[in-house]
């Protein structure tokens, strides 16, 4: 760089509009999108590593997408390279190629190549990035306002991860402001500046999420009021009107803001919901979408999802159609609201999808002839008595008769379901009957029915329910895991806390639900961390479970790349016998409950699965139902269990709990709780080894607990009782198992 150069970037640097000005320098310094860089993350962690991949950043304008790509080039010790998919072609692509092959030549360096708008790049443009990108010549930042699945190249879109940005929520936006009216060097830190409130809401409402339009708007009211007597710059509402007027919408008639804002639209009519029809409506015309199109959707609407239940409404919007084609824009907008009410409060039914039904039967179904009474009987009635024996329904009662329409194979299908909306519903109990009627007509025409008359696909969901279920320890605990995500509804985005994960249950689902989170795996001992370390040597390094200790998680030292765990928060927190975790640590259940919720994003969810002893089988009972040896000695000893067993579900604080004590735990933390009951049983073999581990030295073990109510002779006696009768049985344990979900009340 020479003198020149130097001196041409000062210039740009203080003449650059303050949105360039105030643009992000650093992680610390970028507001919003927490869902990808907040801490935890994937992306963050890989910016910190200097470990990037090839990423697409696909969202709104003025959300950070350029903003993070330069983030990233300050933070990387890789070559960075920037183009604009708009004004750059092939040419530059190739010599951006070489340069980062030189790089990596000479001296091993790695080459980021950033494209903004790189859904502007054609086809042949895209297709000479992706051999560079595959072989690791360059690493690939791209940047689109467009859904990348559409509209860039497909093998690219497989390589990179794609992280979608969101709008500013107004809280950013005030972070926005705060920090372009305070900032000395790059903002407007210097000059006294007053913004009155009012002012401000309106510039942070009117630019929509948008942190490009608010600072632009905010230099414009700036650079264009003039001081007062005292020397103060102040922006009033009138001010900032001037400065934003209209309320920047995101609409391209090409891309995804038009096809979800017509979404939109169809489902807020098709869910008779007007006041959402009109809205979606409003940004529509606002934003200059064609109404023939709109009238278009609705036409078909009209009869796709209300059909014959108002039979009306669609002649009622082509009516609307056409006046608009009369009188055109702006009083337009009349009709196009009138078609858009009728429809949105009109009854509903899509009985109509029934063709499509009758299509696939056409398409599948081996092609049936012609039932003979419904040929044409015109040309060849005497020779091949084509039409014979129809039945003319005028000439019966009701216009109507039992005959049947259906070719042969197909008798009995349905196709047509009315719906029990609107003026169909009239229709829907003739139907029926008449469907009866022709059902007894071929009967007792002694035909045989071809088909059976009602089928029901195979439901998988509940296959695999039961199979489980009736399978063995590892199957049970699969089904665990899977309803306890299904519960959890992860992101791929989330940062998840497995609690108790020496076993690995929910770690691996996790990682595998949020590969542009974070999971973080709450171990017991040294000896666990080890084991789960060694388990994912396989996967990168960036999505490998992250241990942490009881101390590490609320406030000691953790493992990992943070250091100190203690400060992270989590979007889901799950566990199986999490809990009985917290309480074998030594602490108080309620304690443990609300320092788990202290630990929660204010949108996060806790889901725990927890073994409920207070509610399982007491071991006593299976004495009881054996029939003892009629010694005296051990039916008083069975008593003297019985009472000791009593004592100890009411005495140890991780078996004495219930639902209700636990949906009181979470409660009181001010989450919504949700407390479900599962009962579980489970044929086990009663081995002499299971029953010795019963009673071992573990503080924990059954024996253990006992000793706290029977002297250890009476103990010794009970393991030796518990020998004689049951040893060799197999026998079925009765258990239940607490589903605990909490979140927030805003969740609801």
């Amino acid at each position: 760089m020479d003198l020149f150069d130097h001196h041409r970037q000062r210039l740009a640097a203080t003449d650059a509009p303050l949105a360039a000005r105030m643009r992000p320098r650093t992680l610390d310094e970028f507001i919003g999108q927490d869902h990808i860089i907040g801490p935890g993350r994937l992306l963050r962690r890989a910016i910190a590593a200097d470990q990037i991949s090839s990423v697409i950043f696909y969202g709104p304008p003025g959300t950070g997408k350029t903003t993070l790509a330069q983030i990233i080039a300050n933070a990387t010790s890789a070559h960075f390279i920037a183009i604009n998919a708009v004004l750059a072609g092939v040419k530059d692509i190739r010599g951006a190629i070489a340069e980062a092959q030189d790089r990596q030549g000479q001296y091993s360096m790695r080459t980021i190549l950033f494209v903004d708008e790189v859904h502007r790049f054609n086809k042949a443009q895209q297709d000479a990035l992706l051999p560079w990108v595959e072989n690791g010549t360059i690493i690939l930042i791209g940047a689109t306002t467009e859904n990348p699945y559409f509209e860039v190249n497909k093998a690219l879109v497989s390589r990179s991860r794609l992280f979608q940005l969101q709008s500013l929520e107004e809280a950013d936006l005030q972070r926005v402001v705060d920090q372009a009216l305070s900032d000395e060097e790059r903002g407007y830190g210097t000059r006294p500046i007053q913004l009155e409130p009012d002012a401000r809401a309106h510039l942070v409402n009117v630019a929509n999420g948008d942190a490009r339009a608010l600072l632009n708007a905010l230099e414009l009211a700036v650079e264009t009021t003039p001081s007062d007597d005292k020397g103060q710059l102040v922006i009033t509402l009138d001010v900032a009107e001037e400065s934003i007027q209209r309320r920047a919408v995101l609409y391209d008639k090409e891309g995804d803001a038009h096809f979800d804002t017509i979404s939109a639209f169809i489902k807020s009519v098709r869910g008779s919901d007007p006041d959402a029809a009109l809205y979606w409506l409003a940004r529509m015309v606002y934003s200059g979408e064609d109404p023939r199109f709109i009238f278009r959707r609705l036409i078909i609407l009209a009869s796709e999802d209300i059909g014959l239940a108002d039979p009306q409404a669609i002649g009622v919007v082509t009516a609307c159609a056409t006046a608009f084609d009369r009188i055109g824009m702006p009083e337009g907008q009349y009709p196009l609201s009138q078609a858009t009410l009728y429809l949105a409060n009109a009854a509903k039914s899509n009985s109509t999808m029934g063709f499509f039904e009758a299509l696939k039967a056409v398409q599948n179904e081996r092609s049936g002839d012609v039932p003979n009474p419904l040929k044409d009987s015109n040309r060849d009635k005497h020779s091949f008595g084509h039409g014979a024996n129809y039945k003319y329904p005028h000439a019966y009662r009701d216009h109507w008769v039992a005959e049947q329409y259906l070719p042969g194979g197909l008798q009995g299908q349905v196709f047509y379901q009315p719906s029990n909306q609107g003026w169909e519903a009239k229709l829907a109990v003739q139907v029926t009957q008449r469907r009866e009627a022709q059902i007894a007509a071929l009967a007792d025409g002694d035909l045989a029915l071809p088909e059976v008359l009602s089928f029901g696909p195979v439901d998988r969901g509940a296959e695999r329910w039961l199979q489980r279920a009736m399978g063995q320890a590892g199957e049970r605990l699969g089904l665990v895991r899977d309803r306890m995500f299904e519960q959890a509804n992860c992101q791929r985005h989330h940062v998840v806390l497995d609690l108790n994960a020496g076993s690995g249950l929910f770690t691996w689902e996790a990682i595998r639900q949020v590969p542009e989170g974070g999971v973080y795996a709450q171990v017991r001992s040294e000896v666990e961390a080890q084991q789960l370390q060694t388990q994912s040597q396989s996967l990168p390094d960036l999505l490998r479970p992250v241990p942490l200790y009881l101390s590490g998680l609320f406030g000691g030292e953790g493992r990992g790349e943070e250091g100190t765990a203690s400060m992270l928060k989590f979007d889901r927190i799950m566990g199986r016998n999490g809990i009985a975790e917290g309480i074998a640590q030594g602490m108080m259940p309620e304690l443990w409950v609300k320092q788990l919720c202290d630990r929660l994003r204010p949108q996060g969810r806790i889901i725990l699965a927890e073994q409920c002893p207070q509610m399982s089988q007491r071991l006593s009972a299976w004495l009881s139902e054996q029939g003892l040896p009629k010694r005296p000695k051990y039916q008083k000893l069975l008593k003297q269990l019985q009472i000791a067993e009593k004592s100890m579900y009411e005495t140890f604080p991780e078996l004495s709990w219930g639902p209700k004590t636990a949906r009181q735990w979470f409660e009181e933390t001010q989450l919504q709780t949700t407390v479900t009951l599962e009962r579980t049983s489970v044929s086990i073999a009663l081995t002499s080894d299971l029953i010795a581990r019963w009673f071992d030295e573990r503080p924990v073990s059954y024996g253990s607990r006992l000793g706290s109510q029977l002297s250890s002779e009476a103990v010794l006696q009970v393991q030796q009782m518990f020998m004689e009768t049951l040893s060799g049985q197999t026998r079925e344990l009765k258990g239940a198992i607490v589903w605990i979900v909490a979140q927030s009340q805003s969740q609801r």
